[in-house]
């Protein structure tokens, strides 16, 4: 499981996060939700070691990572699927997927056969430039990318932005799938409610810095939260 308790993020004199707390558990998914500039990307960046914090702590297993830098927590398990893909244009797609070998040791240094189970349309694009796919090609890339590092925790912002619909429900199609093999914590920002509606096991809404809402999918009053969603 992952806990993040009690974060607080600045950036300069701006305050970003303000004891912001989380969890995500083994089988499950949890949904982050708000607003543009509400601190959910800040948030993750603090959870995956992009930007430091200046309180709190963050923890997978029962293991402090607050002090780690990004490539150790990637080693202890944390995946992170930014917005935007960032995938390497001027990379083929194989070379993409094993930029993922970097945490890991020699002996697992291979792309996993299940990749191509989950988004079958990679391998057959192997041999092609990263750039020269679509957003829906890309973002799948960057979810694969992801799993080649066998994570514990599956850290995705907004992974359905720019994306057509008939891929946002292949990307919901394998997000589920990976919740219930059960091995691992995904953690899941998004502004499509419908999208993270229908995933979310637990879910949280941010505004201003602060968690205003959270908890079971079973508890989520629709009307509520989505009055945290628009303008």
């Amino acid at each position: 499981m992952l806990e993040a308790r009690t974060i607080d993020l600045f950036y300069g004199a701006a305050q970003a996060l303000r004891g912001v707390s989380i969890a995500a558990a083994r089988g499950a998914v949890t949904c982050l939700l708000g607003r543009n500039g509400v601190g959910k990307t800040s948030l993750l960046r603090a959870i995956v070691g992009q930007h430091p914090v200046s309180a709190g702590t963050v923890t997978l297993d029962g293991v402090d990572l607050t002090s780690l830098a990004p490539h150790d927590r990637a080693r202890r398990g944390v995946a992170y699927v930014p917005q935007g893909r960032e995938i390497f244009p001027l990379l083929s797609v194989r070379e993409n997927l094993e930029t993922g070998f970097a945490p890991l040791p020699r002996r697992e240094r291979h792309i996993p056969d299940e990749i191509f189970t989950l988004f079958p349309v990679l391998k057959d694009m192997l041999k092609r430039r990263g750039g020269d796919l679509s957003g829906g090609q890309q973002q799948q890339l960057a979810i694969s990318r992801a799993l080649v590092t066998r994570p514990r925790l599956l850290v995705l912002d907004e992974p359905t932005e720019g994306i057509q619909p008939s891929i946002i429900k292949e990307i919901e199609r394998v997000i589920g799938l990976l919740r219930d093999r059960g091995d691992m914590a995904i953690l899941l920002v998004e502004q499509y409610f419908d999208f993270a509606r229908d995933l979310a096991d637990s879910f949280a809404v941010m505004d201003r810095g602060e968690i205003v809402m959270c908890g079971a999918r079973a508890d989520m009053v629709e009307a509520d939260v989505r009055r945290h969603l628009t303008l």
